[in-house]
This record gives C-alpha cells, sequence and structure tokens, in this order.
C-alpha cells in the first residue's frame, strides 16, 4: 500500500514538473514573440522615416534647374534620385522616387524649374519624370546585389544603367508627344545632359558609398 501511494505521489509531481515545464516554454515563445513583433515594429518604422527623408531631399533639390535650348532643362533631381537609391537601397530608394512623383502629380512645384500637376508628366518632357522610378530601381538593385553595397564600382554601374532606362523611357515618350524622330530627339534631349550626368555620377557614387553605411547603420 506504501509503495502504491509514493508511486502515486512521484507520478503527481512528474505531471506538476512537467506542466510548470510547459509553462516557461509556452512563456518564452510568448516574449520572443513580442520581442519580434516589437523588432519588426522598429524595422517598418525606420524604413518609413528614411522613404520620408530622401522623398523630401529628392523635393527640395529637383526644382532647381538651367534651361537650355530645347524642351529639357538640365536638373539636378538625376543627382537626388542617384543618392537615394545609394543609399537607401533599391527598395525604399524607389518608393522615395514615387512619393516624389505623386507629390508633384498632386500640383506641389517640386518638379524642374518649380512646376508642379499632372500637365507637367503628361507633357514632353514627362516620360523622363515617370523614367525616375526605373532609374531608381535599376541603380538600387545593382548597388545592392553587388557586394550588398560595399563595393564601390558598382555605384557608378548602377547608375549608369538606371541613367540608360530612364533616357530610353523619357525619351520614347518625347517622341511620341512631339512626333520627332529618334535623332533629332537625341540630340535635343540626350547628348545634351552626359557630361552633366557624367559628373553627377562621380560625386553621388563617392557621397553615396560614404553615406549608405550610416543609413543602414541607424545612425543618420
Amino acid at each position: 500500500v506504501c509503495g502504491i501511494f509514493a508511486a502515486r505521489r512521484s507520478a503527481r509531481q512528474i505531471n506538476q514538473r512537467k506542466e510548470t515545464g510547459c509553462g516557461e516554454v509556452r512563456n518564452v515563445s510568448v516574449i520572443r514573440s513580442r520581442g519580434e513583433n516589437m523588432a519588426s515594429g522598429k524595422i517598418k518604422t525606420a524604413d518609413t522615416v528614411v522613404c520620408a527623408l530622401f522623398a523630401a531631399i529628392i523635393c527640395v533639390i529637383s526644382p532647381w534647374s538651367l534651361p537650355i535650348s530645347g524642351e529639357v532643362p538640365i536638373s539636378l533631381a538625376t543627382a537626388a534620385i542617384y543618392l537615394a537609391s545609394a543609399c537607401a537601397g533599391w527598395k525604399r530608394g524607389t518608393v522615395s522616387v514615387l512619393l516624389y512623383i505623386v507629390i508633384g502629380a498632386l500640383g506641389v512645384p517640386v518638379f524642374s524649374s518649380f512646376r508642379g500637376g499632372l500637365s507637367v508628366i503628361a507633357g514632353p518632357t514627362g516620360g523622363y519624370i515617370i523614367g525616375y522610378l526605373p532609374c531608381a530601381f535599376i541603380c538600387g538593385f545593382i548597388i545592392d546585389r553587388i557586394g550588398n553595397g560595399k563595393k564601390a564600382a558598382a555605384y557608378p554601374a548602377g547608375m549608369i544603367a538606371g541613367t540608360v532606362i530612364l533616357y530610353a523611357v523619357g525619351t520614347a515618350w518625347y517622341m511620341f508627344i512631339t512626333k520627332n524622330p529618334l535623332i533629332p530627339s537625341l540630340a535635343g534631349c540626350v547628348l545634351p545632359f552626359l557630361p552633366g550626368d557624367a559628373a553627377k555620377i562621380a560625386a553621388a557614387s563617392l557621397l553615396g558609398y560614404e553615406l549608405r553605411k550610416r543609413v543602414i547603420s541607424g545612425r543618420l
């Protein structure tokens, strides 16, 4: 009889220990889940802040331009977009550019020569504004994929590739609106801007390479 009672007591103690252990595991799981949710919230907040920051930078820099002969002015917009996609990566950089375009489409004068509204996008130079999106995507994607932003050569390579796409989209739209043939369109919308683009790519590559470390580490 004593043996039976002792066995029952031992079994009861073992069950209690199992229940206690399950409770501790459950508590640990809950704590981990809460920690992951908090970390995810911080990441989303950081992404939002970075996108808003670079969208604001693009909006401030882009309106400043130098009029030349022809319909397309020399704009600082590409320099700001190079910098955004280089520092923030392809996802956040592309979102920043999208925010900039939406703000300009709503009528805020953030496009070149302090213009804004859907009429600018629908005009002859509107294709270059839309072309900023694939430019930012390609630029940031190449920088992200080649050495994860740690290889200096990836910066000018990504910016050059993005610029090619930008000119392809913008010039095609310009030709469609104005009915101009290819050679005159290239002569008026591409060739005069190549030296300036080379200078902007060189400056944005050097600056972006240094600033990206701070953006990614959260120190900026």
